[in-house]
């Protein structure tokens, strides 16, 4: 049997080739945690072991990072994957099948900001649809308050926001 260490590595890489979204540092420590597999700290550990060895890509925002399997990854985990216990993989399935559509949901719509050199705050607001962004709006705004409002309110508006644009730029 493999390591530990090993083996959450391979769960990882197994649980991100399985969507076709990017999956949060929150919801894969979720996964661990739900489960009793290990603790959040080597969850931590393996995400940032793997994004290290260039297996994972990590894509951080305001508060949570994203993480999407690479081709290095992908071709790792099919030499390895006999390693993964046919009681993980039923685990991994079971929490795909209740899931997915949350997760999908929650991932496919990305807000972000950061300082400019001219001390105002770009806010990046995306609805994606797998490796498509379907919109990718950047707006400036002066205050920090202003950037963090924006991207918490993107996560319920942005669908109203999509239609609005298109409506209005197609007529």
């Amino acid at each position: 049997m493999a390591e530990p260490f090993t083996i959450y590595k391979l769960t990882i890489l197994n649980m991100l080739d399985k969507v076709d979204f990017p999956l949060t540092n929150t919801q894969i420590s979720g996964f661990f945690l739900d489960q009793d597999y290990t603790d959040y700290f080597r969850v931590q550990q393996v995400l940032n072991d793997l994004a290290e060895a260039d297996l994972i890509r990590p894509e951080p925002t305001h508060n949570n990072t994203q993480y999407f399997i690479t081709a290095a990854g992908k071709e790792t985990l099919e030499f390895f994957r006999d390693k993964i216990t046919d009681a993980i993989e039923q685990d991994t399935i079971a929490f795909f099948e209740t899931n997915k559509m949350k997760l999908k949901t929650i991932n496919s719509v990305v807000a972000d900001y950061y300082r400019t050199p001219g001390h105002t705050y770009a806010v990046r607001c995306q609805f994606r649809e797998r490796d498509t962004s379907l919109i990718d709006l950047t707006l400036i705004v002066s205050k920090k308050e202003q950037a963090e409002a924006i991207c918490n309110n993107w996560k319920n508006l942005n669908e109203d926001v999509y239609a609005y644009l298109m409506d209005i730029l197609m007529k």
